[in-house]
Order: C-alpha cells, then structure tokens, then sequence
C-alpha cells in the first residue's frame, strides 16, 4: 500500500453527496460507470475536496470539486483546471488528466472534474517507509522537484492553445492586490502588520521581463513521486489556479513551503514537507538548481518569497474564516489562526533582513 492510499478515509459528514445521483449522471459519459460504484475521500489538502471513486474492483477516478462555504470566485475554478489538464498532459507528462468536466451544481452541490487516477508516494510531514532506508532520498526528491518545475516553465504554453489563459502583463501587481482583497473579505479585523507587509510588497513590485505557465500552488505534497525511485515525479496534483504569469511566484511558493533543520518552531510547523534534520536541499539549493536549469536571474527572489508567505497567510485566513463560520467541521483547521500568526512574523523578520 502506497501513502497516497494510506490517506483514503471514509468521506466526513459535512463532505458527503449524493453518490447514486453522481453515478447516474456518469453512466455513459466515463467507461466503467455502470459498475458499483464505492466513493472515499483523500484526507490530504485544506481547500479543494477530492474524492476516489472506484467502479467495481479496477477502475478507478478521481473526483475533485471546491470547498465548502464562501470562497474568491478566481479560486478553486474547475472550469480552469479542466481547461488546462485537458491539453497540458500532451507536453508535460506530469499533469494528470482530465476526462470529464461538470458545471451543473446540481449533481453533487458543486461544479467538479474527474481525472485521471494517479499511483505514487505524495510525501507531507513523514518520509514514507519507502524512501527511509536510502539516505539519498532527500536530495532525489529535492532535485527532482526543482527540475520538474523548470521544465514545467519551460512548456509553450501557445502550442498547446492556452495563450488566454491569464494575462501576463501586470501578474505580479494583480497577485498582490487582489491577495490584499482576499485578506480583507476573509479577515476578522484590521491587522496592522499585516497592512505593512502589503505595504511592502506594493512599494517594491518587481520588473518581470518573462513569463509562462504558472503552477500557482507549486510544492513537495502536491506532487507524487514513484513508490520506488525518489528520484522521479509520477505527477504534479491541483491545477486549479494555473495561470499565464511570472514563473518566479512558483519559486516563492515553494520557498514558502519548504523547511530546513535551523528554521523556529512555526515556520517548521506550516512547512508541507518532512521536518528534522533529513537532508533535503536548503533554500539556497533549491535556487541554485532553479537557476542553473531555467538559467533565470534569481537576485530578486525575496520579494517572490514575500509574496508566498502573504498569499499562504490569506489562503489560510480564508480556510479559517470558513471554519468559525461553520461551513466545515473539520478539525484540522482548529489551528489554522497560529499558523497565520507564524506566517506574518516570518514575513516580517524576512522584511526586516531586506533592510539590514
């Protein structure tokens, strides 16, 4: 049994659907339909809600739909997940497909996709057996990931049809504006240091000469990696924020997420990755390898950085917000207040050191 499996849960309560509705819509439109079907739920992710069906005892999909509760209209978009993971697999072997795409809210609540069901090890705050007994591993993974990112930047994204997928010009400005909108909508009053990174961030919007395809969520537990081989990504999971923009917001989120042995005590505990002394890349590798494989100048990467944790606070505010108000029970989020509390004080140490 591989992790990503070891993480299927029976679907929670408030997440539930109709599922002999969704089979009925189904049949017909995705082979394998009309078996039994059984629905589980991946426990993994705080946003998006995903789903495992399995129709009779070998096909297999995965459902994904948005959270519960109110949430930005520009953020978890199936329609533009759909979008991209239609064609996107055909240059980028490591997008998942899409099979099947449904706006009508009446069949589980919610607009939703169905993609393809992918099989590998997506590692969070545990190195899987799988990986503990080579002490290579953590360098595989590092590596691996980095260069799977630079690829990615490097798609032609015109070739493939998705030349109107965002607007490039003027990304990073839009990034954090309409980041501080969200903040707004989301927090429950004013925060001043809050306020000052924001401050920050506008007066100090960087000159983007590049663009390309953005990932927009890029980090270690939203990729799958070969059950036997750290070395090699099987897949990169949640699209549903790619965008056309500055590939060097995808660096500042997996800055964001990433963890290294000297980091405080909250900054490992909002990581998305295995903490402790394992020897994964530090940050500074991580961009040495960026640069040396998409050959891009990196010498502005703590605004990037910046930019990550402020967006990370906000997604987490939003996620909070959804839970005191009721909209879901799920009691990992119970704490999500002090992780955005960590968030504002590593952004603020970060801002302190650019001035030193």
């Amino acid at each position: 049994m591989n992790l990503h499996e070891k993480v299927l849960i029976d679907v929670r309560p408030d997440e539930r659907f109709d599922a002999a509705r969704l089979q009925r819509y189904l049949r017909g439109k995705l082979p394998g339909a009309e078996y039994a079907l059984t629905v589980r739920q991946f426990a993994g992710g705080k946003a998006n809600l995903t789903y495992l069906l399995s129709f009779g005892e070998t096909v297999e999909y995965v459902l994904r739909r948005p959270p519960l509760g109110t949430y930005a209209p520009s953020a978890h978009d199936m329609g533009r997940e759909n979008r991209v993971l239609s064609v996107l697999p055909d240059a980028f072997p490591f997008a998942p497909r899409v099979y099947h795409y449904c706006e009508d809210e009446a069949v589980i609540g919610a607009p939703f996709i169905i993609m393809q069901r992918c099989h590998g090890l997506v590692i969070r705050d545990a190195m899987p057996d799988q990986y503990a007994a080579n002490p290579e591993a953590p360098q595989s993974l590092s590596r691996a990931l980095v260069d799977t990112l630079a690829a990615f930047h490097a798609v032609d994204y015109e070739a493939l049809g998705l030349s109107r997928l965002g607007r490039p010009d003027g990304f990073i400005k839009r990034q954090v504006d309409g980041w501080w909108r969200r903040w707004n909508a989301a927090a429950p009053a004013e925060n001043p240091h809050v306020n000052s990174i924001y401050r920050w961030l506008a007066d100090n919007l960087p000159e983007s000469s590049y663009h390309s395809l953005v990932h927009n969520d890029y980090k270690l537990d939203n990729t799958m990696f070969d059950t036997d081989d750290p070395s090699r990504v099987v897949a990169i999971l949640d699209w549903d924020m790619c965008t056309l923009g500055d590939p060097l917001s995808d660096v500042g989120t997996l800055l964001t997420y990433w963890t290294q042995p000297n980091d405080s005590e909250a900054v490992r505990a909002i990581g998305a990755m295995p903490a402790g002394d394992y020897d994964f890349y530090s940050r500074e590798q991580v961009l040495q390898r960026y640069a040396e494989r998409s050959g891009r100048d990196l010498s502005n990467i703590q605004f990037y950085h910046l930019l990550g944790i402020f967006r990370l606070l906000v997604i987490l505010q939003q996620i909070y917000i959804r839970y005191l108000q009721g909209f879901t029970q799920d009691q990992r989020f119970a704490a999500l207040g002090d992780a955005v509390n960590g968030l504002v004080a590593w952004a603020l140490d970060l801002m302190e050191s650019r001035q030193d």
